[in-house]
């Protein structure tokens, strides 16, 4: 402590002035003996204080203890819930909260700074950062800028993602890795700054300029396009609540992903956005599908498509032999035709000999009576070689009915195989159309539909379902399950529904009575 003694150089002081200095000091202590003193000063001083303002940074690490700070206008207060008394708080802290802490001041060696051990926390009002928000996110709710029907789907493979963030922070390096992992695709980086002054206007210029970018152009145009950050207080991510930024990402022809901050961290341009990632690696993920998923999926549906094309047409193969077994066999109808060909060759030439035996007594007869042998002679082989022309002509005619036999039976089978391949067709469409039915039957039904329609699934700390009044305890705090994503709330009230009564307890032993 200085006393007004005039302060001098050591090298002019006397012996004597050393001597009345060294009288003068105050005793020499260590540092762990002066930070004692003065928390025990501290708590002396002020013990137990009620200190409101708005809660910044709250965060709880693998120990189970709350740290968080207090501010308003004009400082920062840090404090600290041991674990065993957040359990008993009945609110969580959250970011931009105000609210009224009570406990204890005290110091923290280790930084030499000084804290408060907040023991009862309640609610004082909604920060002025957080109320400005909400005022900003309602005004910009009623132009319809987070509309679903303005949402347009990802594209399912990109060639191009377009990545709008710090070209220095982790975030760009967790997002490439992710990339490589799923499926590599060409990546476009504008770097932004993503704090601090300028941050928003840098943003939305990035936004605007990729989609500025023409289509086959030197550069590019992204199929998607990914806005990230890390995590960081509200203050920190305060460049994605501007409505600038909000504004280009509603008006962005690009689909966007909004990837700002943690999971439990919302901002205005995640409303905005056509998805919303709770961290830049499920961003990634977003954008991309698994490449040895897609292989394998394409694998298998050619494998069931070559599976399904070789049982029908096994089962064609079956129905044709079928068909086949029905007709009757070409070698018995050329047998028969062949045994009837054979007795009608029999029969005529027994039919010969018996007209050239008929002939020959005719011509004996004729002989006696004609004059000349030759011309009886002449007579005779013209009247035979008639005779044969005839029997010529007989066969040949014969042989074109068996021919145009086989031609018709031959085009009766080409008709029913031609009749085949449209019968398949139909049944095949047929089939696929049942199935693509029965797929939307099924989408229809699932529970995400349901959120989609506006409910809401409520479930509590543990992860079970919320379905009744009694569950809902006033104080617990619940989890809502929207179609987009997730939200906290905390039961302020709760009232069965009119006309609903509440079951009955049983009397007497709690045993079943009888039902005569």
């Amino acid at each position: 402590m200085y006393h007004g003694r005039p302060i001098l150089p050591i090298g002019a002081m006397n012996d004597q002035d050393s001597a009345d200095a060294a009288s003068n000091l105050p005793p020499v202590v260590s540092v762990g003996e002066l930070s004692q003193a003065v928390k025990r000063a501290l708590e002396d001083a002020f013990g137990y204080v009620r200190v409101r303002g708005e809660i910044s940074q709250p965060r709880v690490p693998g120990s189970g203890h709350c740290y968080l700070r207090l501010k308003d206008e004009s400082a920062v207060l840090d404090g600290v819930i041991w674990r065993g008394q957040l359990a008993r708080l009945g609110l969580k802290p959250e970011e931009g909260m105000e609210v009224i802490a009570t406990g204890r001041l005290t110091t923290y060696a280790g930084r030499s700074t000084y804290q408060i051990v907040i023991e009862r926390m309640e609610l004082a009002g909604e920060g002025a950062l957080l109320k400005m928000i909400e005022e900003r996110r309602r005004r910009l709710a009623a132009e319809g800028l987070f509309d679903d029907d303005r949402k347009r789907p990802l594209p399912y493979l990109p060639d191009v993602v377009g990545v709008v963030t710090s070209p220095t922070g982790a975030v760009i390096r967790d997002i490439l890795h992710r990339l490589a992992d799923r499926f590599p695709r060409r990546v476009l980086l504008w770097p932004v700054r993503v704090q601090g002054e300028g941050a928003a206007a840098e943003i939305a210029a990035a936004i605007k300029g990729f989609n500025a970018l023409a289509p086959g152009a030197a550069v590019p145009r992204p199929d998607v396009l990914i806005v990230a950050r890390g995590g960081g207080s509200l203050e920190d991510l305060a460049a994605f609540n501007d409505e600038a930024v909000v504004r280009e990402a509603a008006a962005s022809a690009i689909p966007l992903i909004s990837a700002v901050g943690h999971e439990t961290d919302t901002t205005l341009i995640d409303f905005a956005a056509d998805r919303r990632a709770p961290t830049p690696s499920a961003a990634a993920e977003m954008a991309v599908p698994v490449r040895a998923e897609l292989l394998g999926h394409v694998l298998e549906h050619g494998r069931r498509l070559v599976g399904a094309m070789g049982r029908g047409l096994a089962l064609r193969r079956q129905r044709v032999e079928g068909l086949g077994r029905g007709l009757p066999d070409a070698a018995s109808l050329l047998g028969a035709a062949a045994q009837r060909l054979d007795d009608r060759a029999e029969r005529l030439f027994f039919a010969v000999r018996a007209t050239m035996a008929e002939r020959s007594g005719k011509i004996n007869q004729m002989a006696a009576r004609l004059g000349t042998p030759d011309r009886l002679m002449a007579l005779a082989r013209q009247a035979l070689a008639t005779g044969g022309r005839a029997l010529d002509q007989a066969i040949r005619e014969r042989r074109r009915g068996w021919r145009a036999e086989i031609r018709q039976e031959a085009r009766a089978l080409a008709g029913i195989a031609g009749r085949l391949a449209p019968a398949w067709m139909r049944a095949h469409g047929a089939a696929a159309q049942r199935l693509t039915a029965l797929a939307a039957l099924m989408e229809s039904a699932s529970f995400e539909r349901v959120l989609e329609r506006g409910f809401v699934l409520v479930r509590d700390a543990a992860g079970a379902p919320v379905t009744t009044v009694a569950a809902a305890s006033p104080g617990k705090a619940v989890a809502l399950t929207f179609h987009d994503g997730e939200a906290g709330a905390v039961i302020s009230g709760a009232k069965g529904a009119p006309g609903r009564r509440r079951p009955t307890k049983r009397g007497g032993n709690g045993r079943q009575g009888s039902l005569l």
